[in-house]
């Protein structure tokens, strides 16, 4: 199949962009795979669809590295910078993903998604740790030393522990500054590290937030790929509204395949 395709990050999640208005385009999970490998093909933690809606501005049709499906943050902040380029929207837009439906904004030179609202039946307290499901489920880690951690194995043990192996997990490590928090990643699809996940750090922030009983309006969030930021409004003890993910998205390159 030939086709053309943008390249785009955010923060380092990094994704292969399709314009899917005309051309009806399916990709089987192999292709999908192999178009994402970072040796043998173009290279990216996803890839992207974006189609025409009948009653929103766009759909964003996301599909990990692995060919399976989720919600992904900073892949719906690459997807509006994209509509935008493609000339669907100006500076805000409504557009659907696999969890529903989004808001977003250009917010100076960065781009926002308004993310679903988390309330008690998507907070779970296990020991010290949280799992959260912001559009994706997110177990969370607050740890220390996150420079030197072993992001790698210690995130593969959790997504791969008996709860969770069946449909995986992402797993964030998270450590606390004066700052705000930051965050790394072990990304289910992925199978390891990834420089930013936007769903992750929606999670990690509320984690923190939660754990430690705040109640802030905004986080700052570092992560390998960069900065980002998270706005929440906490209504009560165990729920969230208003959660806005922001951070940068950037054109990296267009060619053909």
């Amino acid at each position: 199949m030939n086709f053309s395709f943008s390249k785009y990050q955010g923060t380092g999640n990094d994704f292969i962009m399709i314009d899917g208005r005309e051309n009806n385009y399916h990709f089987t999970a192999e292709e999908i795979a192999k178009l994402c490998h970072r040796r043998f093909g173009i290279g990216a933690d996803g890839l992207i669809i974006i189609k025409n809606h009948p009653e929103l501005d766009f759909e964003m049709d996301y599909y990990n590295a692995d060919g399976s499906q989720s919600f992904c943050g900073n892949g719906s902040r690459c997807a509006q910078a994209f509509a935008r380029e493609l000339g669907m929207i100006r500076d805000r837009s409504d557009f659907i993903a696999i969890d529903g439906t989004h808001e977003g904004k250009k917010d100076g030179e960065w781009y926002a998604t308004h993310m679903a609202d988390v309330g008690a039946d998507r907070i779970e307290q296990i020991g010290d740790d949280w799992l959260i499901n912001t559009g994706s489920p997110h177990y969370i880690r607050f740890v220390e030393d996150l420079d030197n951690y072993d992001i790698y194995n210690e995130g593969k043990k959790i997504r791969y522990s008996d709860r969770f192996k069946a449909d995986g997990v992402n797993v964030n490590f998270v450590e606390i500054h004066e700052e705000g928090i930051s965050v790394r990643t072990y990304e289910r699809g992925v199978e390891d590290e990834t420089y930013s996940c936007g769903t992750g750090v929606t999670a990690a922030a509320i984690a923190y937030v939660q754990k430690d009983g705040l109640h802030l309006s905004e986080v700052p969030v570092y992560t390998k790929g960069g900065p980002l930021s998270i706005q929440m409004n906490r209504k009560s003890e165990d729920s969230f509204t208003d959660v806005w993910l922001k951070g940068p998205a950037l054109k990296v390159f267009i060619a053909d395949i």
